[in-house]
């Protein structure tokens, strides 16, 4: 199972749909295209070495055993996904959110509105599987990982969402859609316009 795919089988799907009061395929598809700008926003901001560790440092904050055995709606802190959204976004979070819910990948009955109320829901697991990955399931501060593990996680991360990283000729992990043409094609230059 790939990165990708790992942190969608987590969500608690129906959960979250019913708190959005939306379906699940549509929690589904909205997480689909959620998820590859909240990662390709933390990888950018990574590139620079302020903005790494800053993210390094927020990791020390999270749980790394969150996503072990599916995540519970209750333990996701909604409050600190919109600062992580912040973050990573800046002042772009409504129009990242309009251009994901217009994407393919988000499938037709799936809105920048959805998008946008998922990405908080969200933000906060990316950072725990993060922080699993980089910091060796440590807590309180970035010393088994640092920067440079945190740009390789986000690397590998990135390439097997997109399809890109792997064996030659390895198909995209999402349903059969490229999910590199979000953080291309769909988004531009608007991923990394947050704080670094």
């Amino acid at each position: 199972m790939s990165a990708y795919d790992e942190i969608l089988s987590a969500l608690p799907v129906g959960d979250i749909a019913g708190r959005l009061g939306a379906s699940p395929d549509q929690v589904r598809q909205a997480a689909s295209a959620a998820l590859p700008a909240l990662l390709g926003g933390m990888s950018a901001n990574a590139q620079e070495p302020s903005g790494a560790s800053s993210l390094v440092d927020a990791l020390g904050r999270h749980d790394p055993t969150l996503l072990d055995g599916g995540v519970s709606l209750d333990q996701v802190d909604e409050a600190d996904g919109q600062r992580i959204a912040g973050h990573v976004f800046g002042a772009q979070q409504e129009a990242v959110a309009a251009r994901l819910g217009e994407s393919p990948l988000s499938g037709a009955d799936v809105g920048g509105q959805l998008v946008q109320r998922i990405i908080p829901l969200l933000a906060p697991i990316v950072m725990s599987w993060l922080a699993k990955q980089v910091l060796g399931g440590a807590r309180g501060g970035a010393a088994t990982g640092g920067a440079g593990g945190l740009q390789d996680v986000l690397g590998q991360v990135l390439g097997n969402a997109t399809g890109r990283s792997g064996p030659a000729g390895g198909a995209p992990s999402s349903g059969g859609i490229d999910a590199g043409s979000i953080i291309g094609d769909v988004l531009g230059g608007l991923l990394g316009g947050g704080r670094r």
